[in-house]
């Protein structure tokens, strides 16, 4: 196959940190406050200038909290489970390697009783329906290592009883989430807005909040976790003062990438900008007869994190150990080319491809890309054959 001509302008498909949005470069961090400190004046109100316009862009009711914590959606998801459970039964849904954490978080690290786990292999979800309203439920709505994510949140009950505590990273921004039906939610700056890493966000309900001030769990907490004093949440963690030194650099950033997405026509047309971006993938899986998805059932496909599998039979049916070998090889051509840096499939997932298809990356540039996966695997598939392989 003849060498594709026409490159990506930006060949940064990342599934975190994720790419920049159109048109960034260093100048937008010029008005950064370095060397200030974040509790002046100017420094909070950078800070919360971040928190309100992140609450308008995402659309939250007025009497939910958004705070800027410690590192990165980790943080922010480890705090909500070191604070907020044991109360009661835990249900904890995993189909990929994060989500599967955070079940070894709550049996392993804290170690509670009472937790029940539904599990589904890479590519498909666990009945949801097994969730017991009556329990808190932790659970990603999108699963960045298996390109697949919840339809919707009909299955939370809007009349339940336990929180429910959900890894959004890297759905916020990008999916329409119901926030009625959502506790707690977590994100962090790096993927849909490609922002800088180091924070994470964390978004409580009122009725978050109620567990917070009414229930302490009977584990020591660490500082960086902490949200209440004396019974009360620390209501500064939700106007700008942060628990530990945020970087100023990447509060600039992080207002950027918000300015951006005010521009473009805010949450509707971020969500637009990555189904658009999905529809050119799925266009593109459709013809080149090599690709699939490993989400089967296009109802949960991911929009922002698009997990691929090789379905050529040539390379379909070798050991899952050569198979990744060969999407190694694949990626290494991609990058020795400069059209595409960091697309293998996440270390825990299936062989494959990963495309980060979030609202920063532009249509033009996946179209570009597509036939240079085409040669790329044809490639691959010759090599493969010239080694008797």
């Amino acid at each position: 196959m003849t060498k594709p001509t026409i490159r990506p302008r930006v060949p940064h498909f990342s599934s975190g940190p994720c790419a920049k949005r159109p048109g960034w470069s260093a100048a937008a961090l010029n008005g950064a406050l370095t060397g200030r400190s974040h509790r002046s004046k100017e420094g909070k109100a950078r800070l919360a200038d971040v928190i309100e316009r992140s609450r308008r862009l995402l659309g939250l009711p007025k009497d939910y909290r958004l705070g800027i914590v410690p590192a990165s959606d980790t943080g922010a998801v480890e705090m909500a489970l070191w604070s907020l459970l044991g109360q009661r039964g835990v249900d904890t849904l995993a189909w990929e390697s994060f989500g599967e954490g955070w079940v070894t978080d709550v049996l392993r690290q804290l170690k509670l009783k009472d937790v029940r786990s539904f599990k589904a292999d890479y590519g498909a979800l666990p009945d949801l329906g097994q969730v017991d309203p009556d329990r808190d439920v932790v659970f990603a709505w999108n699963g960045t290592t298996s390109g697949v994510r919840v339809p919707d949140g009909n299955w939370i009950k809007p009349d339940r009883k336990g929180l429910t505590i959900c890894d959004a990273t890297s759905a916020a921004f990008a999916m329409d989430l119901p926030w009625d039906r959502l506790d707690v939610t977590t994100y962090s700056w790096q993927k849909v807005l490609g922002g800088e890493a180091q924070h994470g966000v964390i978004v409580l309900s009122p009725r978050a909040v109620e567990r917070l001030e009414s229930y302490t769990p009977p584990w020591p907490l660490p500082k960086i976790f902490r949200m209440t004093q004396g019974g009360k949440l620390i209501d500064g963690i939700f106007k700008g003062d942060t628990i530990n030194t945020p970087s100023m650099i990447c509060v600039e950033d992080a207002l950027d990438g918000l300015k951006w997405a005010e521009s473009i026509g805010g949450l509707k047309a971020l969500i637009a900008r990555s189904a658009a971006n999905l529809g050119a993938i799925s266009a593109w899986v459709g013809r080149c007869g090599w690709a699939g998805f490993l989400a089967a059932n296009p109802a949960i496909r991911s929009s922002t994190s698009v997990c691929l599998r090789v379905v050529d039979p040539a390379i379909a049916k070798l050991p899952a150990e050569a198979r990744a070998a060969s999407s190694k090889r694949l990626v290494g051509l991609l990058e020795a080319e400069g059209v595409a840096f960091d697309i293998d499939a996440y270390r825990d997932a299936p062989p494959g491809l990963r495309i980060w298809a979030g609202a920063t990356v532009e249509r033009a540039d996946l179209e570009a890309l597509f036939p240079w996966l085409d040669w790329a695997f044809a490639q691959t598939k010759s090599g493969l054959a010239a080694a008797g392989e």
